[in-house]
């Protein structure tokens, strides 16, 4: 048996067109306006430039995405993925090459609050579940969230860069029958990041974890295990160190 994931068969099977596979991949709506609407918006603005892109990307951008508050700033190449599924607090910032891919199942898809800065080349990416971060949160270049399961990130927390939190994603690998590609994925929950927490950089947080408020996780942590509030946890795997 050729081994292939759902997300692979999907997009290989001859039994649905190129055109369609593009349109339920990226877009997420049905029909010919629905794709044009699209195409047209991101040949538009996109890749623009300077003031002149700064201004259509403004302007066109709402027109795609479920919710945009005020003063939305929207950097360059960015990828929007089921566009419908994500809303935008007031005064967001999404620098340039960022990723919001909110396909996946149901409705939640992508929710950003108010004052949200994004930076260069972080990847937002749903795959059945859903991604929410809360006001003035901030991460630093290059951060992915992957979100099988909910992902939660509370107000004020600060994500320096090369962050990775993996919602959900872990395959069961029990079975030698066959390849670990083909078997199921597991989730214990998701991931909640409380208010005021501090992720240094390369912190990895893995499924099931929830890190309390106000607490601080050192550079290149790995965090399998649950935090409490208030304390200072580093290492791989995370331990706590000391309260603050």
């Amino acid at each position: 048996m050729e081994a292939k994931t759902e997300l692979q068969a999907a997009l290989t099977t001859e039994k649905v067109s190129a055109l369609r596979k593009y349109q339920e991949l990226v877009i997420g709506r049905p029909g010919l306006l629905a794709l044009l609407k699209y195409e047209l918006i991101m040949l538009l603005c996109n890749g623009v430039p300077g003031a002149l892109g700064f201004a259509l990307r403004r302007f066109l951008y709402p027109r795609l995405l479920g919710r945009v508050g005020r003063g939305v700033v929207f950097g360059r190449n960015l990828t929007l993925r089921h566009p419908h599924k994500i809303a935008l607090g007031n005064h967001v910032i999404i620098d340039d090459n960022c990723v919001l891919d909110a396909k996946g199942e149901g409705e939640e898809g992508i929710t950003l609050g108010d004052n949200v800065i994004l930076s260069r080349n972080t990847i937002l990416s749903c795959k059945g579940g859903s991604i929410a971060i809360g006001d003035n949160s901030n991460l630093g270049t290059n951060c992915l969230i992957h979100a099988e399961s909910p992902v939660k990130i509370g107000r004020n927390v600060l994500m320096a860069a090369y962050c990775y939190l993996v919602g959900g994603g872990h395959h069961d690998f029990s079975r030698t029958d066959m390849p670990i590609i083909q078997q199921p994925s597991l989730t214990k929950g998701g991931i909640t990041i409380e208010d005021n927490v501090w992720l240094g950089a390369r912190v990895t947080v893995l499924d099931g974890v929830t890190i309390g408020r106000d607490t601080v996780v050192g550079a290149n942590a790995l965090v399998l295990e649950s935090l409490p509030e208030f304390v200072v946890a580093f290492g791989s795997p995370a331990k706590v160190q000391r309260s603050r």
